[in-house]
């Protein structure tokens, strides 16, 4: 069907030009055809990525998996290296798929697949023994093809110093900016696949689940929040801890009634927003002008809920689109690995918080800019909080 209507057009333009920056690229190839030699010297960390994804298989050389649709999860791991001089909050990435030079770029370096979801649990369970007994499950957003999300990954657990398994749901995105409702709908499928990844790691003996989504990525981990409170298991039989919603791109009202359904949360639950969120106010456009979680909200609405809300608008971030301040800024990822307050239970407070961002701030070369303002509403206060030079 032919629309005629200039408002869509302009729509659809927008998110064109501006959520282009949320992720994409033009390679995809995860593995390089060769990979250039590198000292021990000139390597930062090598991490060990687990990986679930209900994305078909790709027939291209070296891309491994597409954007299509697969009817059964998919599990493995890949190593990737980090260079020496990787910079906190950036994506070094190789601008060739030809040749790997892990001495100045992210690199993958050794790709495998596991048998069967068994066998991926066992493997989970087995590193989680020697990692205190945490993971930490990414769900990643729209337009991200399957290598930006293992690099994405890769440089959120590298800059925030997480010590847990390091586990990537990918879910099939299609990686182009003009298929939003295709991402959408592929969102909504992978529900189930979700769901049973994180049963699986909540069986292989971990102790704690941390959970980091974006953008629409934050929207399929609340629905199945919604589906485990649905089930009756709704903290993953207590292994369910933090879950941080990095610049969300969910109608304030959907989550609102996923919020009602799943109940008020016994652990962290975090919404991070920035009301210079260039890509949720076209995603908003879309929408119908139907306001995003992630952008322009009154807090007060969600903070209700038990949430507690991040207003990180002040905070810089090199992406023009300020779509990925979670992970571009240097003292937000290390609030990720770190966490805002201690593993336990106890309200957060001013203090607990000021002294976390005073101990993150001291050392990190690349600055958040001058008395930038973190505005954080609990359900219990709201908290200012300057931070910078």
């Amino acid at each position: 069907m032919f629309v005629n209507s200039p408002s869509l057009r302009l729509s659809i333009l927008c998110l064109a030009f501006l959520v282009a920056g949320c992720a994409s690229t033009e390679q995809h190839r995860l593995i390089a055809q060769t990979i250039a030699p590198a000292s021990q010297s000139e390597i930062s960390a090598l991490h060990r990525i687990f990986l679930a994804t209900s994305r078909e298989p790709a027939s291209e050389p070296g891309v491994i998996f597409s954007g299509q649709r697969a009817p059964e999860i998919a599990f493995g791991l890949v190593d990737v290296s980090v260079p020496e001089v990787h910079e906190s909050g950036k994506l070094e990435r190789s601008p060739t798929t030809h040749v790997a030079d892990p001495a100045r770029y992210f690199a993958a370096r050794r790709l495998g697949l596991y048998r069967d979801a068994e066998t991926f649990r066992t493997v989970i369970g087995r590193s989680a023994r020697e990692r205190d007994g945490r993971a930490l499950v990414f769900v990643h957003g729209f337009n991200t093809s399957f290598d930006e999300a293992v690099y994405r990954m890769t440089q959120i657990v590298h800059d925030s110093g997480y010590g847990g398994v390091p586990v990537l749901f990918t879910w099939p995105s299609s990686a182009r900016v003009l298929n939003y409702i295709y991402d959408q709908n592929s969102a909504t499928a992978a529900r189930d696949a979700l769901e049973k990844t994180l049963h699986l790691i909540a069986g292989s003996g971990v102790k704690r689940i941390d959970i980091v989504a974006h953008s629409m990525g934050a929207w399929l981990t609340m629905e199945v929040l919604r589906q485990l409170a649905i089930s009756g298991d709704r903290d993953l039989g207590g292994r369910l801890a933090d879950v941080v919603l990095a610049s969300p791109d969910i109608d304030l009202d959907v989550f609102q009634s996923q919020m009602r359904r799943y109940g008020v949360p016994d652990r962290n639950f975090f919404v991070l927003t920035s009301r210079d969120d260039r890509a949720l106010n076209v995603s908003r456009i879309i929408a119908g002008n139907a306001p995003r979680l992630g952008s322009g909200i009154q807090p007060e609405e969600v903070a209700e809920l038990g949430v507690t809300v991040l207003d990180v608008t002040s905070l810089s971030s090199p992406d023009g689109l300020n779509h990925t301040k979670f992970a571009e800024n240097p003292v937000l990822v290390r609030l990720l690995g770190e966490g805002l307050v201690d593993s336990d239970d106890t309200p957060v407070t001013e203090d607990r918080i000021a002294q976390r961002l005073e101990g993150l701030t001291r050392g990190i070369g690349q600055t958040i800019g001058s008395a930038a303002d973190l505005i954080i509403t609990t359900p219990f206060e709201v908290i200012n909080i300057a931070v910078g030079q």
